[in-house]
């Protein structure tokens, strides 16, 4: 491993040749505890304060021992630093001491080096994305399986009540247009290493709301520009990364299919999102390489300003048609705090817009369905043939549904993690970070059986851990890291003629080996990007 390391650190640090070999070993060995949890907060009220800001600086919270001097783990991440700023890898500072907080930016939480992964790893994830989205597809066609599976979940879960619900009420108008229905998908299939049994297994499929593919195309583009400007490296080893293309091509040709004269696409946004920029370069690249619209609105703006027409043609009141709803929201109950944001999703679902997703695509990707899918024989049901669930199974964690507590294989499980709860997670039917509960916790819920159907029980997956340097608000710490990987898919389908079905890109999130959960936006991780060894 260290010689497979050796060319990417002595391009990333210079002519260091004995310091950075210490480097390359202590990226797999020699555990350092840092509470890099509290740097967020700190480094963002630092930042704040600063009075000089002719020169950006790289702040250092504490030693490391990693046999670099930190004046060139400074000079590294302040380049990292200004490169992300100058190229939009940015997020919201949101700091209330700024003039105009809304306006006020900060760089993108980020590893300072790529992350090793195997070749051969990344490159099977990358060819079961298109069929994983054919998956997706066929599990949402299937409503009467999408609501006897979710059944259990929503007795339990307003959310998912709600969201089967609304697939109920809007059936008939989606009905009428069924031979010209047009739906998008834009899909991350998630993954990690596992350790322990040698496999690579997936952490969950999203179908909803898959962000961070823009600034994960900067952060692959980032590491190229540091190793290229500190040295040689095999810049083959840093794949390409064309989501920030790919994922508003997909959008263009969704408006393209609707075909509406002028038609937007609408992105559907949080108020007061903080990872806009993320956003915006989507934004951009429809224009600038499309010349599509966007429009930015809450769910209550479009509640607001939408009126359904009688062919099914959503118009704002600007006057401009919506050719694509693009969902950067709707994925939490938080963002339906009344009925107001409901029937806005109803408008949405009854129109006759590219939407991204439908109701059906958000419900394919719940967990309950992930788990479900594990069970034997249903894969297949909604794969071409026994050989590609074959393929696909074999990404698949322990899953567990808690459905029937009673039943033997059940009362087992939840045996093992209430014995064990190290080796299990649990998982309600939610998305965007924060939700998965652990150790104590997972005890003390499952502990109590009533509602224990809104969950699922999933095998824990244990990465092998890697050094990093993690630079979060212009601060820098090194600690033992866990990398997970996520791959991007787009499809299209009218109708029943599918019009794209790609894979698109990767994301890289790289979190403390201590940390349960793994989102940038909600503070647990950083972008990375991997280099790829055989």
């Amino acid at each position: 491993t260290v010689a497979r390391l050796q060319p990417l650190m002595s391009a990333f640090l210079g002519p260091h040749g004995s310091k950075l070999t210490r480097l390359a070993v202590l990226r797999h060995t020699q555990p350092v505890r840092i509470n890099f949890g509290s740097l967020y907060t700190k480094g963002q009220r630092d930042l704040a304060g600063q009075s000089d800001h002719s020169r950006p600086r790289a702040t250092r919270m504490q030693a490391t021992s990693v046999g670099l001097s930190k004046a060139e783990v400074d000079s590294l991440v302040q380049d990292a630093v200004v490169w992300a700023n100058q190229h939009g890898m940015v997020v919201a500072l949101k700091d209330k001491s700024f003039v105009n907080p809304d306006m006020a930016v900060i760089h993108a939480p980020l590893a300072a080096f790529p992350v090793a992964f195997p070749k051969n790893r990344f490159m099977q994830a990358k060819a079961v994305m298109p069929l994983f989205n054919r998956v997706i597809d066929a599990v949402a066609a299937d409503e009467e399986y999408l609501e006897a599976t979710l059944a259990p979940a929503a007795k339990f879960d307003d959310f998912t009540a709600r969201l089967l619900q609304l697939l109920r009420d809007s059936r008939p108008a989606r009905a009428a247009r069924a031979d010209r229905e047009l739906v998008l998908g834009i899909h991350r299939s998630d993954y990690m290493l596992d350790a322990p049994s040698g496999k690579f297994l997936q952490v969950e499929l999203n179908t909803i709301a898959s962000s961070f593919g823009c600034l994960s195309s900067l952060t692959s583009r980032m590491h190229r520009y540091l190793a290229a400007r500190r040295g040689k490296v095999d810049v083959s080893r840093l794949p390409d990364n064309p989501a920030i293309q790919k994922i508003p091509e997909a959008l263009a040709a969704a408006a393209a299919a609707h075909g509406a004269p002028g038609g937007a696409v609408v992105m559907v946004v949080q108020p007061g999102e903080r990872n806009a920029y993320d956003q915006q370069w989507i934004q951009l690249r429809l224009w600038e390489d499309h010349g599509v619209r966007t429009l930015r609105r809450t769910l209550a703006d479009i509640a607001r300003e939408g009126t359904l027409g009688g062919d099914g043609t959503v118009k704002l009141t600007c006057g401009t048609p919506v050719s694509v709803f693009y969902f950067r929201a709707g994925y939490t109950p938080t963002d339906y705090p009344s009925d107001v944001e409901w029937q806005a999703r109803e408008l949405i679902e009854r129109s006759n817009a590219a939407r991204c997703p439908t109701a059906a695509y958000q419900l394919a990707g719940a967990k309950k369905v992930q788990q479900d899918l594990a069970r034997p024989g249903v894969l297949e049901r909604f794969t071409p043939s026994p050989s590609v669930a074959q393929d696909l199974r074999q990404f698949f964690a322990g899953l567990w549904g808690l459905d029937n507590l009673e039943e033997p294989d059940t009362r087992d499980i939840v045996a093992r993690a209430l014995a064990d709860p190290d080796a299990f997670v649990l998982k309600p039917q939610r998305e965007g970070g924060g939700n998965n509960l652990y150790g104590s916790q997972l005890v003390s819920r499952l502990s109590d059986p009533v509602g224990l159907s809104a969950f699922i029980l999933m095998h824990k997956i244990r990465p092998p851990a890697q050094r990093s340097v993690l630079v979060r608000n212009g601060e820098w710490a090194e600690a033992d890291t866990l990398s997970e990987l996520g791959i991007y898919g787009t499809f299209l389908r009218r109708g029943k003629e599918v019009l794209l079905n790609e894979e698109v890109g990767h994301l890289v999130r790289t979190k403390r080996s201590d940390s349960n959960e793994g989102g940038v936006a909600a503070g647990f991780a950083v972008l990375d990007s991997p280099y790829l060894h055989d």
